[in-house]
């Protein structure tokens, strides 16, 4: 335990670049357990519908460019399960995805109009005082983890939604055309 007037050490997740060596790689591999595994899956679970999360890790080296800059290059892994889009029974997903982020101390300048375009290179980031690898992993895995996720075999759904006592309108209905010919039709006998 910590004394009260002693700092308190900094997460094994964190990374403060001013005290990374700087002319080589660091390695680091995160592995979340205990109470960081169960607030990811939550942060998951409310954000996906991500039912589960197994054997989690991030792996990679961050490496120092130049006098400020710094490029973090890992792997991620991850088993995810989530309901099925169309049945909602449970699919799994193996996540193996490359990550890649370019920490730089003159990232490219973003204009201040009402609306922001994303820039060519996606990587790059504003240079941070410290780089928190579970935020890393979190993204990462967020961005990894299947948006419409189907069990295999399972066919399209289809939805019929109207007011209560009313039939739904059919596909052939819905095409602003479909009667066109009909019309047509009518107007030459």
């Amino acid at each position: 335990m910590t004394a009260p007037d002693q700092p308190t050490p900094p997460a094994a997740h964190i990374l403060r670049l001013s005290e990374l060596a700087s002319r080589k790689p660091t390695h680091f591999t995160v592995t979340p357990t205990g109470a960081d595994h169960d607030a990811l899956l939550a942060d998951l679970r409310a954000d996906l519908g991500v039912e589960s999360l197994r054997k989690v890790r991030l792996e990679g080296k961050i490496t120092p460019k130049g006098k400020n800059d710094w490029h973090l290059t890992a792997q991620l892994g991850a088993t995810v399960t989530q309901p099925c889009v169309a049945t909602l029974e449970p699919v799994t997903t193996r996540i193996d995805e490359p990550l890649e982020r370019i920490y730089t101390a003159n990232p490219p300048a973003v204009d201040e109009a009402t609306e922001i375009e994303m820039p060519e290179d996606d990587r790059i980031e504003p240079l941070p005082e410290a780089v928190d690898l579970m935020h890393v992993l979190f993204e990462a895995l967020t961005l990894s983890v299947p948006a419409f996720p189907r069990i295999e075999g399972s066919g399209p759904v289809k939805i019929a939604v109207t007011e209560p006592e009313k039939e739904a309108m059919t596909d052939e209905q819905a095409k602003p055309f479909a009667g066109l010919a009909d019309l047509l039709k009518g107007t030459k006998d």
